[in-house]
């Protein structure tokens, strides 16, 4: 069968952990397809919360197929670590779980030092990179000099590595950084060793066999959000990867005319980590009580983040650039106890009107808003959409109205329980 892709439509973090386990019963084959540990996909069942970062959302699920793709970039030492955590916490061996594309590149010691020292030398034009060598990684990658995961198993692998670190020894020479690669490079071998345990496949052969299967379905798990394209987001502030749904296709060697559904999460308001131009942020109260209720610290970083109304030209942005077939809206619940709701519908550039999202979002842009009054109920109990309050569902119509396209599923908490279908 076609693969169905799941994305986010936002800034990242809209709840796709929580949405792929939720879907993952109705799919056979769940697929990492970029990114790497900058990701942080929180789960929560059994009264346990659980964040993934390289690992696909559906490893929990014993009949599920879990892939890390070949546009993933792997930190062999944080991969490490999530899977020791995830064996010691839920008792189950993921080796029998998960396999890992070949071609998938490694993100090496340096690459997280470069990290470090690149965003140091930055100063005040930080862009606030979560520190993982992400950048650096992709950067080896286009430049022809990564290593892959495929490299662990040759002859001449360490040959190899001490010939990229080396290089990127030269570049930091240029900073003013001081770093100690001794630990670093001590479990990052560690790591190596954990992955040489797991299946190395040719993914892009395996995942279309698959494809070919007629009763096999397939989700690609998308990381970050499509406002964070390294193409289409609001660049220079981006992740290095391609989190549109194109990017499910280069990772995971698959062909267009093999996309289904493309399912685009958002959240019933906006948050976004890091630095960046962020239309509807909101600096007052409001803003600290979304933060507050919504529980908005970075899953990965730690990091507050930064909370605003829902932008719908951002919105309507990402839905025309990933062919979004459906919408899932997360986090009704973190607006229950507000009198009044605003959705931005247009914006004001130096007074004049804007309807469409532009290249340079760095300029001053004031959001055009529609109130909606809100239902000051709680609707974390709720099992079904006729239980749910009529200002929460004009609400979601509204966005279906606008956006054209149907919002199929409403997450009303953050347990997998709580998720209304439609």
């Amino acid at each position: 069968m076609k693969v169905d892709v799941l994305l986010g439509l936002q800034w990242g973090d809209e709840g796709k952990g929580k949405i792929v386990d939720v879907l993952t019963p109705t799919y056979h084959v769940i697929t990492r397809f970029q990114g790497g540990a900058n990701a942080g996909h929180s789960l929560e069942f059994n009264n346990m919360k659980h964040v993934l970062h390289l690992i696909p959302s559906g490893i929990f699920h014993e009949n599920a197929v879990n892939i890390i793709g070949n546009g993933v970039v792997l930190d062999p030492a944080i991969f490490r670590s999530e899977v020791i955590e995830i064996e010691k916490k839920f008792h189950i061996d993921l080796t029998k779980r998960l396999q890992i594309a070949k071609k998938a590149n490694l993100i090496v010691p340096t690459h997280r030092i470069l990290d470090g020292a690149m965003e140091e030398a930055k100063g005040q034009g930080k862009i606030g990179s979560t520190l993982k060598g992400i950048g650096p990684a992709y950067t080896d990658k286009v430049g022809r000099n990564a290593l892959r995961v495929g490299d662990i198993l040759l002859p001449n692998f360490k040959e190899k590595y001490q010939h990229l670190k080396e290089l990127h020894l030269k570049q930091l020479s240029l900073y003013n950084y001081q770093f100690d690669i001794s630990q670093l490079e001590k479990d990052w071998f560690e790591g190596i060793e954990l992955i040489k345990t797991f299946a190395l496949i040719d993914s892009e052969h395996i995942i279309n066999k698959y494809i070919q299967e007629k009763e096999t379905r397939i989700l690609a798990e998308g990381a970050q959000g499509s406002m964070l394209d390294i193409d289409f987001g609001s660049y220079p502030f981006v992740t290095s990867s391609n989190t549109i749904c194109a990017g499910a296709c280069t990772g995971m060697g698959i062909a267009p005319s093999n996309i289904g559904g493309v399912k685009g999460i958002f959240k019933a308001y906006c948050t976004r980590v890091g630095s960046g131009p962020f239309p509807t942020e909101l600096f007052d109260e409001i803003g600290q009580k979304l933060r507050e209720i919504g529980h908005e610290f970075g899953s990965t970083t730690g990091r507050p983040r930064r909370c605003g109304w829902l932008d719908l030209v951002a919105l309507k942005y990402s839905i025309m650039i990933n062919g979004v077939t459906e919408l899932i809206m997360t986090k009704a619940d973190v607006l229950d106890n507000f009198d009044t709701l605003k959705v931005a519908v247009g914006y004001k550039v130096n007074g004049k009107p804007l309807d469409y999202f532009p290249y340079e979002i760095d300029q001053k842009i004031e959001p055009i808003y529609k109130e909606f009054p809100g239902w000051k109920c709680d609707i974390t109990c709720k099992n079904s959409e006729k239980e749910l309050p009529k200002e929460l569902m004009d609400y979601v119509r509204f966005i279906e109205t606008e956006t054209g396209v149907p919002v199929k599923m409403v997450s009303v908490g953050p347990d997998r329980d709580a998720t209304i279908l439609r």
